[in-house]
């Protein structure tokens, strides 16, 4: 049993005889706002514990869309990956990709057993598989409508004081077709 499945297993001890207590609507702190403004090579975004796009940069807007543009119920990571047919055009190893989306959403219902929005949309989107996932870094590779080709890294972070929130930050070699693609699509 890897970590994140630990977690995941004592997640959902814990919330055996554990009263339902409301979810509070998660909001991104000004101060990470402006840290995804002021990183402007790469795509970085900050995601909720329903994996809710809750700020982007640049970079990150046009890798994947301008989340801002899009109806509040629908900037979430997860609805966009099973929903945006455009998203299985972009990410290569989509069906991974998708995986990983419905492992991190398990995860986040164990330690929110009663968000019914959370219930809502694990229903509407899981797979049959039930493995958990808690992305912290790896490789993923784009397939962009206007640059081709795209190998970045990510790093992911859970900001200090916001347990429920991940601060996804992406990487790109130096001197790479890829950093060279990433700054045609931003400029």
């Amino acid at each position: 049993m890897d970590e994140a499945e630990r977690d995941h297993l004592f997640a959902l001890a814990e919330a055996i005889g554990r009263q339902p207590r409301a979810v509070a609507e998660q909001e991104a702190r000004a101060g990470l706002v402006r840290a995804l403004e002021n990183i402007s090579e790469v795509p970085a975004l900050l995601l909720g514990h329903r994996l809710d796009v809750l700020a982007t940069n640049r970079p990150a807007r046009a890798l994947y869309l301008d989340f801002e543009a899009l109806p509040v119920k629908e900037r979430n990571m997860a609805r966009y990956v099973f929903l945006n047919e455009a998203a299985r055009d972009l990410y290569v190893d989509w069906h991974e990709t998708a995986r990983e989306i419905v492992g991190m959403l398990r995860l986040y219902a164990s330690h929110h057993p009663h968000d019914p929005q959370l219930v809502q949309l694990v229903n509407e989107l899981s797979a049959a598989d039930h493995d958990v996932f808690l992305p912290k870094h790896g490789v993923k590779r784009y397939r962009h409508p206007q640059v081709g080709e795209l190998t970045l890294g990510f790093e992911a972070f859970t900001p200090m004081g916001e347990a429920d929130q991940t601060f996804g930050l992406y990487t790109v070699e130096p001197g790479s077709a890829s950093q060279q693609a990433l700054r045609r699509l931003v400029d």
